[in-house]
């Protein structure tokens, strides 16, 4: 189902979603207070618009109250974010989605009423590392605070052996919840199937057993 959104702040975290999204076809409202970036996205977004998105008034005048999820992405400012976020909380947006700049920051989005909290760089920057320790972590998404999920490339260490023989959930109390075979994807993988090369593991579990998971079957020495 087609869906509006709205865009709040357009930095590079802000632009990205709101190029995602409307190549994605949907609508989407972006709010800036900067002109020359309104003008940027004046021709990629349903809407572009010049405001203060700390103005109630303006914000109502924008109909936000009709959009299905906002995105607030405003960069350095906390005050400004925060205070916008509380704004929508009030005028009762059905989701709202934040960009946090720091563990404290959070901590009061998450207060004042943010459904979903995000952090972008702290994230991306756990992908990169992730994806630096080997070449076989093609890549890493943090699930909570203590569980993620990862997909890796089956190695030396895997290849020609089955699950059973690997017990990944006994051995590093991982989970293997798909296996994807170039553009195949098995959700229900057979314990006995013999791992080859070019297979990638999608795998879950706290970040602890992930951690050992990938020291002593994904990086090769």
């Amino acid at each position: 189902m087609k869906r509006d959104y709205a865009v709040i702040g357009l930095g590079r975290f802000g632009g990205s979603i709101c190029r995602e999204l409307s190549m994605e076809g949907m609508e989407v409202l972006v709010i800036d207070n900067d002109e020359d970036k309104i003008n940027e996205y004046k021709n990629i977004a349903s809407h572009a618009v010049i405001a203060d998105a700390t103005d109630e008034a303006s914000l109502k005048e924008l109909g936000i109250k009709n959009i299905d999820h906002v995105i607030v992405a405003i960069g350095d400012n906390i005050q400004a974010s925060i205070l916008t976020t509380v704004i929508l909380t009030d005028l009762g947006i059905k989701k709202i989605t934040v960009k946090a700049q720091n563990d404290y920051h959070e901590k009061i989005l998450n207060k004042i009423g943010a459904d979903n909290v995000v952090h972008p760089e702290r994230d991306m920057g756990k992908r990169i590392a992730h994806n630096i320790i080997s070449n076989n972590i093609l890549d890493y998404l943090e699930l909570s605070d203590d569980h993620s999920i990862v997909e890796v490339k089956a190695g030396e260490k895997m290849v020609g052996k089955t699950l059973i023989d690997l017990d990944i959930r006994a051995n590093y109390g991982c989970n293997v919840v798909a296996i994807k075979q170039g553009k195949d994807i098995n959700v229900s993988p057979a314990a006995e199937d013999v791992l080859v090369e070019e297979d990638v593991l999608i795998v879950i579990g706290s970040d602890k057993d992930i951690s050992r998971f990938e020291k002593n079957l994904v990086i090769e020495d």
